[in-house]
């Protein structure tokens, strides 16, 4: 097993982490077009809102790469970064979709990556 220190706030953040994986964690947005998507911004602001509800911290710095279109079973990867630099990988998958409303789940990693150096 790699052991790597970790700053008191990536201990608190991979604890944090580790709450929203136990507890699960969803959202739902609903979104006007024919196809629904969900633009990258507003994808990583809900996941943000949600961990931090989930977690009663503060809202999460959080960036998604891409859209999140609105099929069943669609993952992305989007990121979560603390203060200190460190990252944990946050997957959201599409879970249903009802007209313009796309269900999501959110689930962190387990593990945080220290910050680069």
């Amino acid at each position: 097993m790699t052991t790597a220190r970790l700053s008191a706030t990536a201990r608190g953040f991979t604890a944090v982490a580790a709450g929203v994986l136990l507890a699960g964690c969803s959202g739902s947005v609903t979104v006007e077009k024919s196809k629904p998507t969900l633009s990258a911004d507003k994808l990583a602001t809900t996941v943000s809102e949600k961990l931090a509800a989930q977690t009663g911290r503060p809202k999460p710095r959080i960036t998604c790469p891409e859209d999140l279109a609105g099929k069943v079973g669609t993952t992305t990867r989007c990121t979560l970064t603390a203060d200190d630099g460190s990252t944990l990988g946050v997957t959201v998958t599409v879970s249903s979709v009802e007209g313009n409303q796309i269900n999501f789940g959110i689930k962190a990693d387990d593990k945080a990556s220290p910050p680069a150096n």
